[in-house]
């Protein structure tokens, strides 16, 4: 798809605050989820439910702000959301049973120099990513979503009251055909601005009809303030290492994701983008433990935004940090916007996920099509599906293997990789030394 704005473009502001707000809307959800499912789990009192969500809010924003807008060495400087990671609840749960939310963040605090020293060696391991096993990596990444974004647009989790009742079908066939239709034939900001308008249009649809709960809104607090250390830090050597495979984890997550985003924004990642982009993942994360709150990576979904309404600029993105910063400053508006009925949101997923799928066999498609690639990408794609679509399939492995291969995006990673590595025949990178070297 022709971008509307490449990644050093600066739209006007009122317009780069429309664009902004379809990746906040896009996100904030999944931000406040983990924080939740964690604190409910663990049974947390309300109060301090609410300095975890809010910290989420507030870091995530200065993280995606840095993000984008680099600060040093710090920062990969695309259009990159960041937030917290489904990739820690287990290990978090786990942790805070037997060690509370200080063993939790401690052990986060700790183990976060694995990503960041890790950062170091990127442009290394950037060379074992030829196009036919980015290509896959990405593909995985969109095929790993659509699960979430077929929840969402049934109403919620499987057996769930009212899952893919008739009411919630329509509603979110009715927002993915008006973000199809505005994608398609809109001009300028309407095709730019396709998702937020057609969740804003949803939005107005289910206020109409009576099926947006505002009470959210209405016990929301209307300030903030952060909490640093609101829980205390312990450091279990249990925790840690936990931890630890779980921030590998998110390397290999992280690094499909920017792999992603560098073909949505037609941008080179060339190793030392990367390393960037890793050592602002682990400096966000030790700064999210330290305000109070769980691990972050980047955010696939908004990877989908970015390939689907062709804005690339890094600086929109950059006001989605504002605004995620001013969510955790004034809980109010984080509230408001995940009254968003889910119907609402999965019609836009479902458009923004497949056009993920779109840029992976986009990459594949300039891969020679021969028997190795072939079977790389076939036995990479079914083992990252198996886990995706059967997690019981773990089931009886060690706690460190599961939490490793939870992720379909990981384990087709791994068995990409693998095949890469020891099929006969190698594939240059799109990228050479030379390219390398000359990028900043």
């Amino acid at each position: 798809m022709e971008l509307f704005y490449q990644v050093e473009d600066k739209p006007p502001l009122a317009t780069s605050v429309l664009l902004a707000a379809q990746h906040l809307l896009a996100a904030l959800g999944a931000i406040i989820a983990v924080p939740l499912v964690v604190g409910g789990v663990l049974g947390l009192p309300t109060e301090d439910m609410v300095v975890l969500i809010n910290a989420a809010m507030l870091v995530s924003g200065v993280v995606t702000i840095v993000q984008c807008k680099g600060v040093g060495p710090v920062g990969i400087r695309l259009p990159c959301v960041m937030g917290t990671s489904f990739t820690f609840v287990g290990v978090s749960i786990a942790i805070g049973f037997e060690y509370g939310v200080a063993g939790i963040l401690g052990s986060a605090l700790v183990a976060s120099l694995v990503m960041i020293i890790g950062s170091f060696f990127m442009p290394f391991i950037r060379k074992l990513f030829p196009p036919v096993v980015s290509g896959t990596v990405v593909t995985l990444i969109g095929l790993s979503l659509i699960p979430v974004a077929v929840d969402w647009f049934a109403g919620g989790q499987v057996g769930s009251e009212g899952y893919a009742s008739p009411g919630n079908l329509m509603i979110g066939l009715f927002v993915l055909a008006t973000v199809v239709v505005m994608a398609q034939w809109g001009r300028g900001i309407f095709a730019a601005a396709a998702v937020v308008i057609g969740m804003v249009i949803g939005f107005v649809l289910c206020i109409a009809l009576g099926l947006v709960d505002f009470s959210p809104v209405r016990e929301a607090a209307i300030i903030a303030l952060p909490s640093p250390f609101h829980f205390g830090l312990s450091f279990p050597i249990s925790g840690i290492l936990g931890m630890s495979v779980a921030y590998l984890v998110t390397i290999m997550e992280s690094t499909g994701d920017f792999l992603a985003l560098s073909d949505a924004t037609e941008s080179k990642l060339t190793g030392k983008k990367l390393s960037r982009g890793i050592l602002c993942d682990g400096l966000g994360s030790a700064l999210a433990s330290v305000f109070s709150t769980t691990p972050f990576s980047s955010f696939s979904q908004n990877v989908g935004i970015v390939a689907l309404s062709g804005v690339a600029s890094r600086y929109v993105v950059a006001i989605t940090g504002v605004m995620l910063v001013l969510a955790g400053l004034f809980p109010v508006i984080g509230a408001l916007v995940v009254s968003i009925p889910l119907p609402v949101l999965g019609g836009a997923g479902l458009v923004m996920f497949a056009m993920i799928i779109s840029a992976g066999i986009n990459i594949l498609g300039r891969v020679e099509h021969n028997k190795r690639n072939s079977i790389i990408v076939a036995v990479s794609i079914g083992a990252g599906m198996a886990v995706t679509v059967r997690p019981e399939l773990l089931a009886h492995l060690p706690e460190f293997a599961k939490v490793a291969l939870s992720s379909g995006i990981t384990t087709g990673s791994l068995v990409a990789l693998l095949l890469s590595g020891i099929l006969p025949g190698r594939e240059p990178l799109e990228l050479d030394e030379e390219t390398e070297t000359q990028s900043a």
